[in-house]
């Protein structure tokens, strides 16, 4: 075989077979097949889809480049959760100690900012000392003793989606239901978690930007999760406006430490308890995690987490050098913030990547002063820029040229949960 009729076989709307697949991703792992054919593959495959064999098989090979972690020796279920990416979005950094102190275990494995969308890694970075590369053995300890670990997936577990993920993000490849279906499911049925929620965005500031996609990808990923043994469902939320008042690494991390100290947004209370009972109901916990965030054990599980992964959860989180506020033109009701223009602007702002190689900006991004539906005068701050080099501050403010509506009504205020996917 050769990657270059593989390449032309997709190109041409041909459907691969096993072993072709099997083949293209074992010697991409080997570096046989180069960059910039895995990036023509991925581009036709983003042009020409796949059907529901060859994405099996594509995650089937994924997960056989590297090794499947057995989690044993724990006296508790295990399961995990995973977002498709979308603005603001810091929930897994509150629910997982939450779950995790209603009583399961959550090995979470997170990846890195995709395009406009913030990465768990990224932001939980941010925090002095922190670190996500731990050992198998170091995953496994911290997941007995406290019950919660975010880290990064090690090199021998789902090798070829490593490299395959940080190659979209540069290639213009994201947004493909294949490709993120399969990168998303080769990790979390490699990682071993016995059941896995999926909250599957859909809006401007998701990589799925209408319902039918983000149902089609939900879907596909209960389905290749339920074959694996996995017990699997998936909310389909709201991403057509920026979860939370802020995007960026370090911002998030401060809000999110908002949530477990018992305030913060609504929107992100709201949706973190919807997933953890949607967690909590897949492993038979008759736990109220309300109840559990009240009373500060979540908050406990967080700094326990943060500790033991080398971060100082007490230490002051990075800020970015140069601020610039986003003034209201007019009077009246805020009737959109469009999530991927923010999104966009905290990007701009040096909180997400331009090539694979680049670092992220820990204190860069946007806060909102105001969320949809709010009563705003002109001359309101609609938001903050935050950056460490002014000259970022163009292209952002570009961004969110067109990112505020204001105008004479209520404001539409779509549900955050808007379906669930899933026995």
């Amino acid at each position: 075989m050769d990657a270059v009729s593989i390449i032309r076989a997709k190109r041409d709307g041909g459907v691969l077979t096993d072993a072709q697949i099997d083949w293209v991703l074992d010697s991409y792992v080997r570096r046989e097949v180069a960059e910039e054919q895995m990036a023509a593959l991925a581009m036709a495959i983003c042009w020409r889809g796949m059907d529901r064999r060859e994405i099996a098989r594509w995650t089937a090979a994924m997960i056989d480049s590297g090794r499947r972690a057995v989690l044993s020796g724990l006296d508790r279920p295990t399961v995990d959760k995973h977002s498709t990416g979308g603005v603001g979005d810091k929930i897994t950094l509150v629910l997982t100690p939450l779950v995790a102190a209603c009583g399961a275990a959550v090995p979470q494995l997170s990846g890195r900012g995709l395009g406009h969308t913030g990465g768990t890694l990224d932001k939980l970075e941010s925090i002095p000392g922190w670190r996500s590369d731990l050992t198998k053995n170091q995953f496994e300890a911290q997941l007995r003793s406290v019950g919660a670990v975010v880290a990064a997936a090690g090199p021998d577990l789902a090798p070829a989606d490593a490299r395959l993920y940080a190659l979209r993000d540069v290639t213009g490849t994201v947004e493909s239901v294949p490709l993120i279906a399969a990168s998303i499911m080769s990790k979390k049925i490699a990682e071993g978690t016995g059941a896995l929620v999926l909250d599957v965005k859909v809006g401007s500031g998701a990589f799925m930007k209408t319902l039918p996609d983000a149902r089609e990808l939900a879907e596909t990923m209960v389905a290749l999760g339920t074959d694996s043994g996995v017990r699997t469902s998936a909310l389909l939320t709201d991403m057509a406006t920026p979860l939370g008042l802020a995007a960026g690494n370090a911002l998030e991390v401060a809000e999110a430490v908002e949530v477990l100290a018992g305030g913060g947004p609504a929107d992100v209370v709201e949706l973190t308890l919807a997933l953890a009972r949607e967690m909590l109901d897949l492993v038979g916990l008759p736990v109220d995690p309300a109840d559990v965030l009240a009373d500060g054990r979540a908050m406990d599980c967080w700094r326990r987490m943060v500790q033991a992964q080398g971060g100082d959860p007490d230490a002051a989180l990075p800020a970015a050098a140069e601020r610039h506020e986003v003034l209201a033109p007019a009077a009246g009701v805020l009737t959109e913030v469009d999530a991927f223009a923010v999104g966009l602007a905290a990007w701009r702002c040096g909180a997400g990547r331009v090539r694979k190689e680049d670092p992220v900006s820990a204190g860069a991004g946007v806060t909102l002063r105001q969320q949809r539906g709010a009563t705003v005068h002109a001359g309101d701050v609609l938001a903050v820029l935050h950056a460490d080099d002014p000259a970022r501050f163009g292209g952002a403010l570009e961004a969110l040229a067109e990112a505020f509506t204001i105008g004479g009504g209520t404001g539409e205020k779509l549900p955050l949960v808007i379906e669930r996917v899933g026995g």
